[in-house]
């Protein structure tokens, strides 16, 4: 693909240096349509990021967008911060039954403002005050947002270095085969709940990730989970399960728990829950944990009613008969980890490892430097994937769930190809 120069001046001139994504993709994009992005000067390039997962549907998806723009051509609210509206109302009537009732899940519904880490500091909120503790449980590599609660529940260190005080209230626990299967799982967890001179304060809550997206596409076994989930009941601690990235779809089932077969305290949803890249967010829990007094955690933007809109319009029309999206995600999947089985056979000496579920996929290389320069070069090729992991050691994939099988096969090969050129 030949790239002319494309004028980032105004990026880098009075755009923060903050900017992430950008540096790894030099170009200036101006519209999308599915998987597939264009920029200004017309090339076209593959996108296995998919908005960072909030884009299960691709890119204005011409159902939701129709969704959309007959909403806003009548008029609708737009804004209602958490006023009653037709639009929440059909939403929510939507979700109970396209997704809570056909999983027997009695969750409320809270709308804690747009975004993932929001759902998250309500969630972490709302655990301690029903449990009267401050202590919250995460996992090694676990990531769950940049304000200061969700960064004292995430491991990234250089994330955590950016809050600037002590992250307080949180202890880190071993994910799922972090010490190779060495220690029994939960363990050292479990002694030091309940031994009375281990200094560990009882938690209020444990939060994890069944995917841990942004750690490395790290896979939690149903029997990690389920064993997890019995130690919460056990030991008085609420579960909250973080599915911002995984949930709606992502791993195959609407919820990624599902597989485990439990059923969390608490449940944090974002990113693809408006299903057209709006910002929107829930934090769903059992009805007896509905503590809150009224405006006790608010936020001027929980009432995105056009993402209401797109959200409504997302599940009726894949989640109306959920069978079928989930077993197309598994084939996708299917799809994806043979490709990376070839890949990982011709390159044995580079990769350490594939993994992954449904369609989320991460492919580990030895020498941790190498999976960055495998994005560039996937690229300047045409392809979009971006790097995790708390080196940025793994090639991360997350085509959108609505990706055909061909373009799927494109795709790969492209990575092929940029995995080869590399070496």
């Amino acid at each position: 693909m030949t790239i002319t120069q494309p004028d980032l001046s105004v990026f880098e001139t009075l755009e923060s240096e903050v900017r992430s994504y950008c540096r790894g993709w030099p170009t200036v994009f101006d519209r999308a349509r599915g998987s597939r992005m264009y920029d200004e000067d017309g090339h076209e390039y593959l996108d296995f990021f998919a908005g960072a997962g909030s884009l299960n549907y691709g890119h204005n998806n011409p159902v939701l967008k129709r969704a959309l723009l007959d909403y806003l051509e009548r008029d609708g609210v737009t804004h209602g911060l958490d006023m009653s509206t037709a639009a929440k109302r059909t939403f929510l009537r939507t979700f109970q039954d396209l997704v809570l009732r056909p999983r027997d899940l009695p969750y409320k519904v809270m709308f804690p403002g747009p975004t993932g880490t929001n759902a998250v500091e309500a969630a972490l909120k709302l655990a301690r005050k029903a449990k009267g503790r401050e202590a919250v449980v995460s996992f090694t590599n676990a990531f769950h947002g940049m304000s200061l609660g969700s960064l004292a529940v995430t491991g990234n260190a250089f994330k955590r270095a950016g809050a600037g005080i002590p992250l307080v209230h949180g202890t880190p626990m071993p994910f799922d085969r972090y010490l190779d299967g060495k220690v029994p799982d939960f363990l050292w967890f479990e002694r030091l709940l309940e031994d009375q001179g281990s200094g560990f304060d009882k938690p209020a809550a444990v939060i994890v990730e069944t995917v841990q997206g942004e750690g490395g596409v790290n896979v939690a076994r149903a029997e990690w989970l389920r064993a997890l989930a019995d130690l919460c009941a056990r030991q008085d601690m609420l579960l909250i399960v973080d599915d911002i990235q995984m949930g709606c779809g992502r791993t195959g089932a609407f919820f990624s728990f599902e597989e485990a077969g439990i059923t969390p305290d608490i449940v944090t949803v974002s990113k693809s829950i408006s299903g057209y890249g709006l910002p929107m967010s829930l934090c769903l829990f059992r009805p007896e944990l509905d503590l809150w007094e009224p405006g006790e955690h608010n936020g001027t933007f929980r009432g995105n009613n056009p993402a209401f809109v797109t959200a409504t319009a997302a599940l009726e029309t894949y989640w109306t008969d959920g069978p079928a999206m989930e077993k197309q995600t598994r084939a996708r999947g299917e799809q994806v980890e043979q490709w990376l089985a070839s890949i990982t056979e011709e390159h044995r000496a580079d990769v350490a490892e594939f993994r992954g579920r449904g369609l989320v996929w991460g492919l580990e290389f030895r020498d941790k430097s190498r999976a960055a320069r495998i994005a560039r070069r996937a690229f300047d090729l045409g392809l979009l994937v971006e790097t995790s992991g708390p080196e940025g050691e793994v090639v991360k994939l997350l085509p959108a769930l609505t990706i055909s099988a061909g373009e799927l096969d494109e795709g790969m090969r492209l990575l092929a190809r940029a995995v080869h050129e590399t070496v």
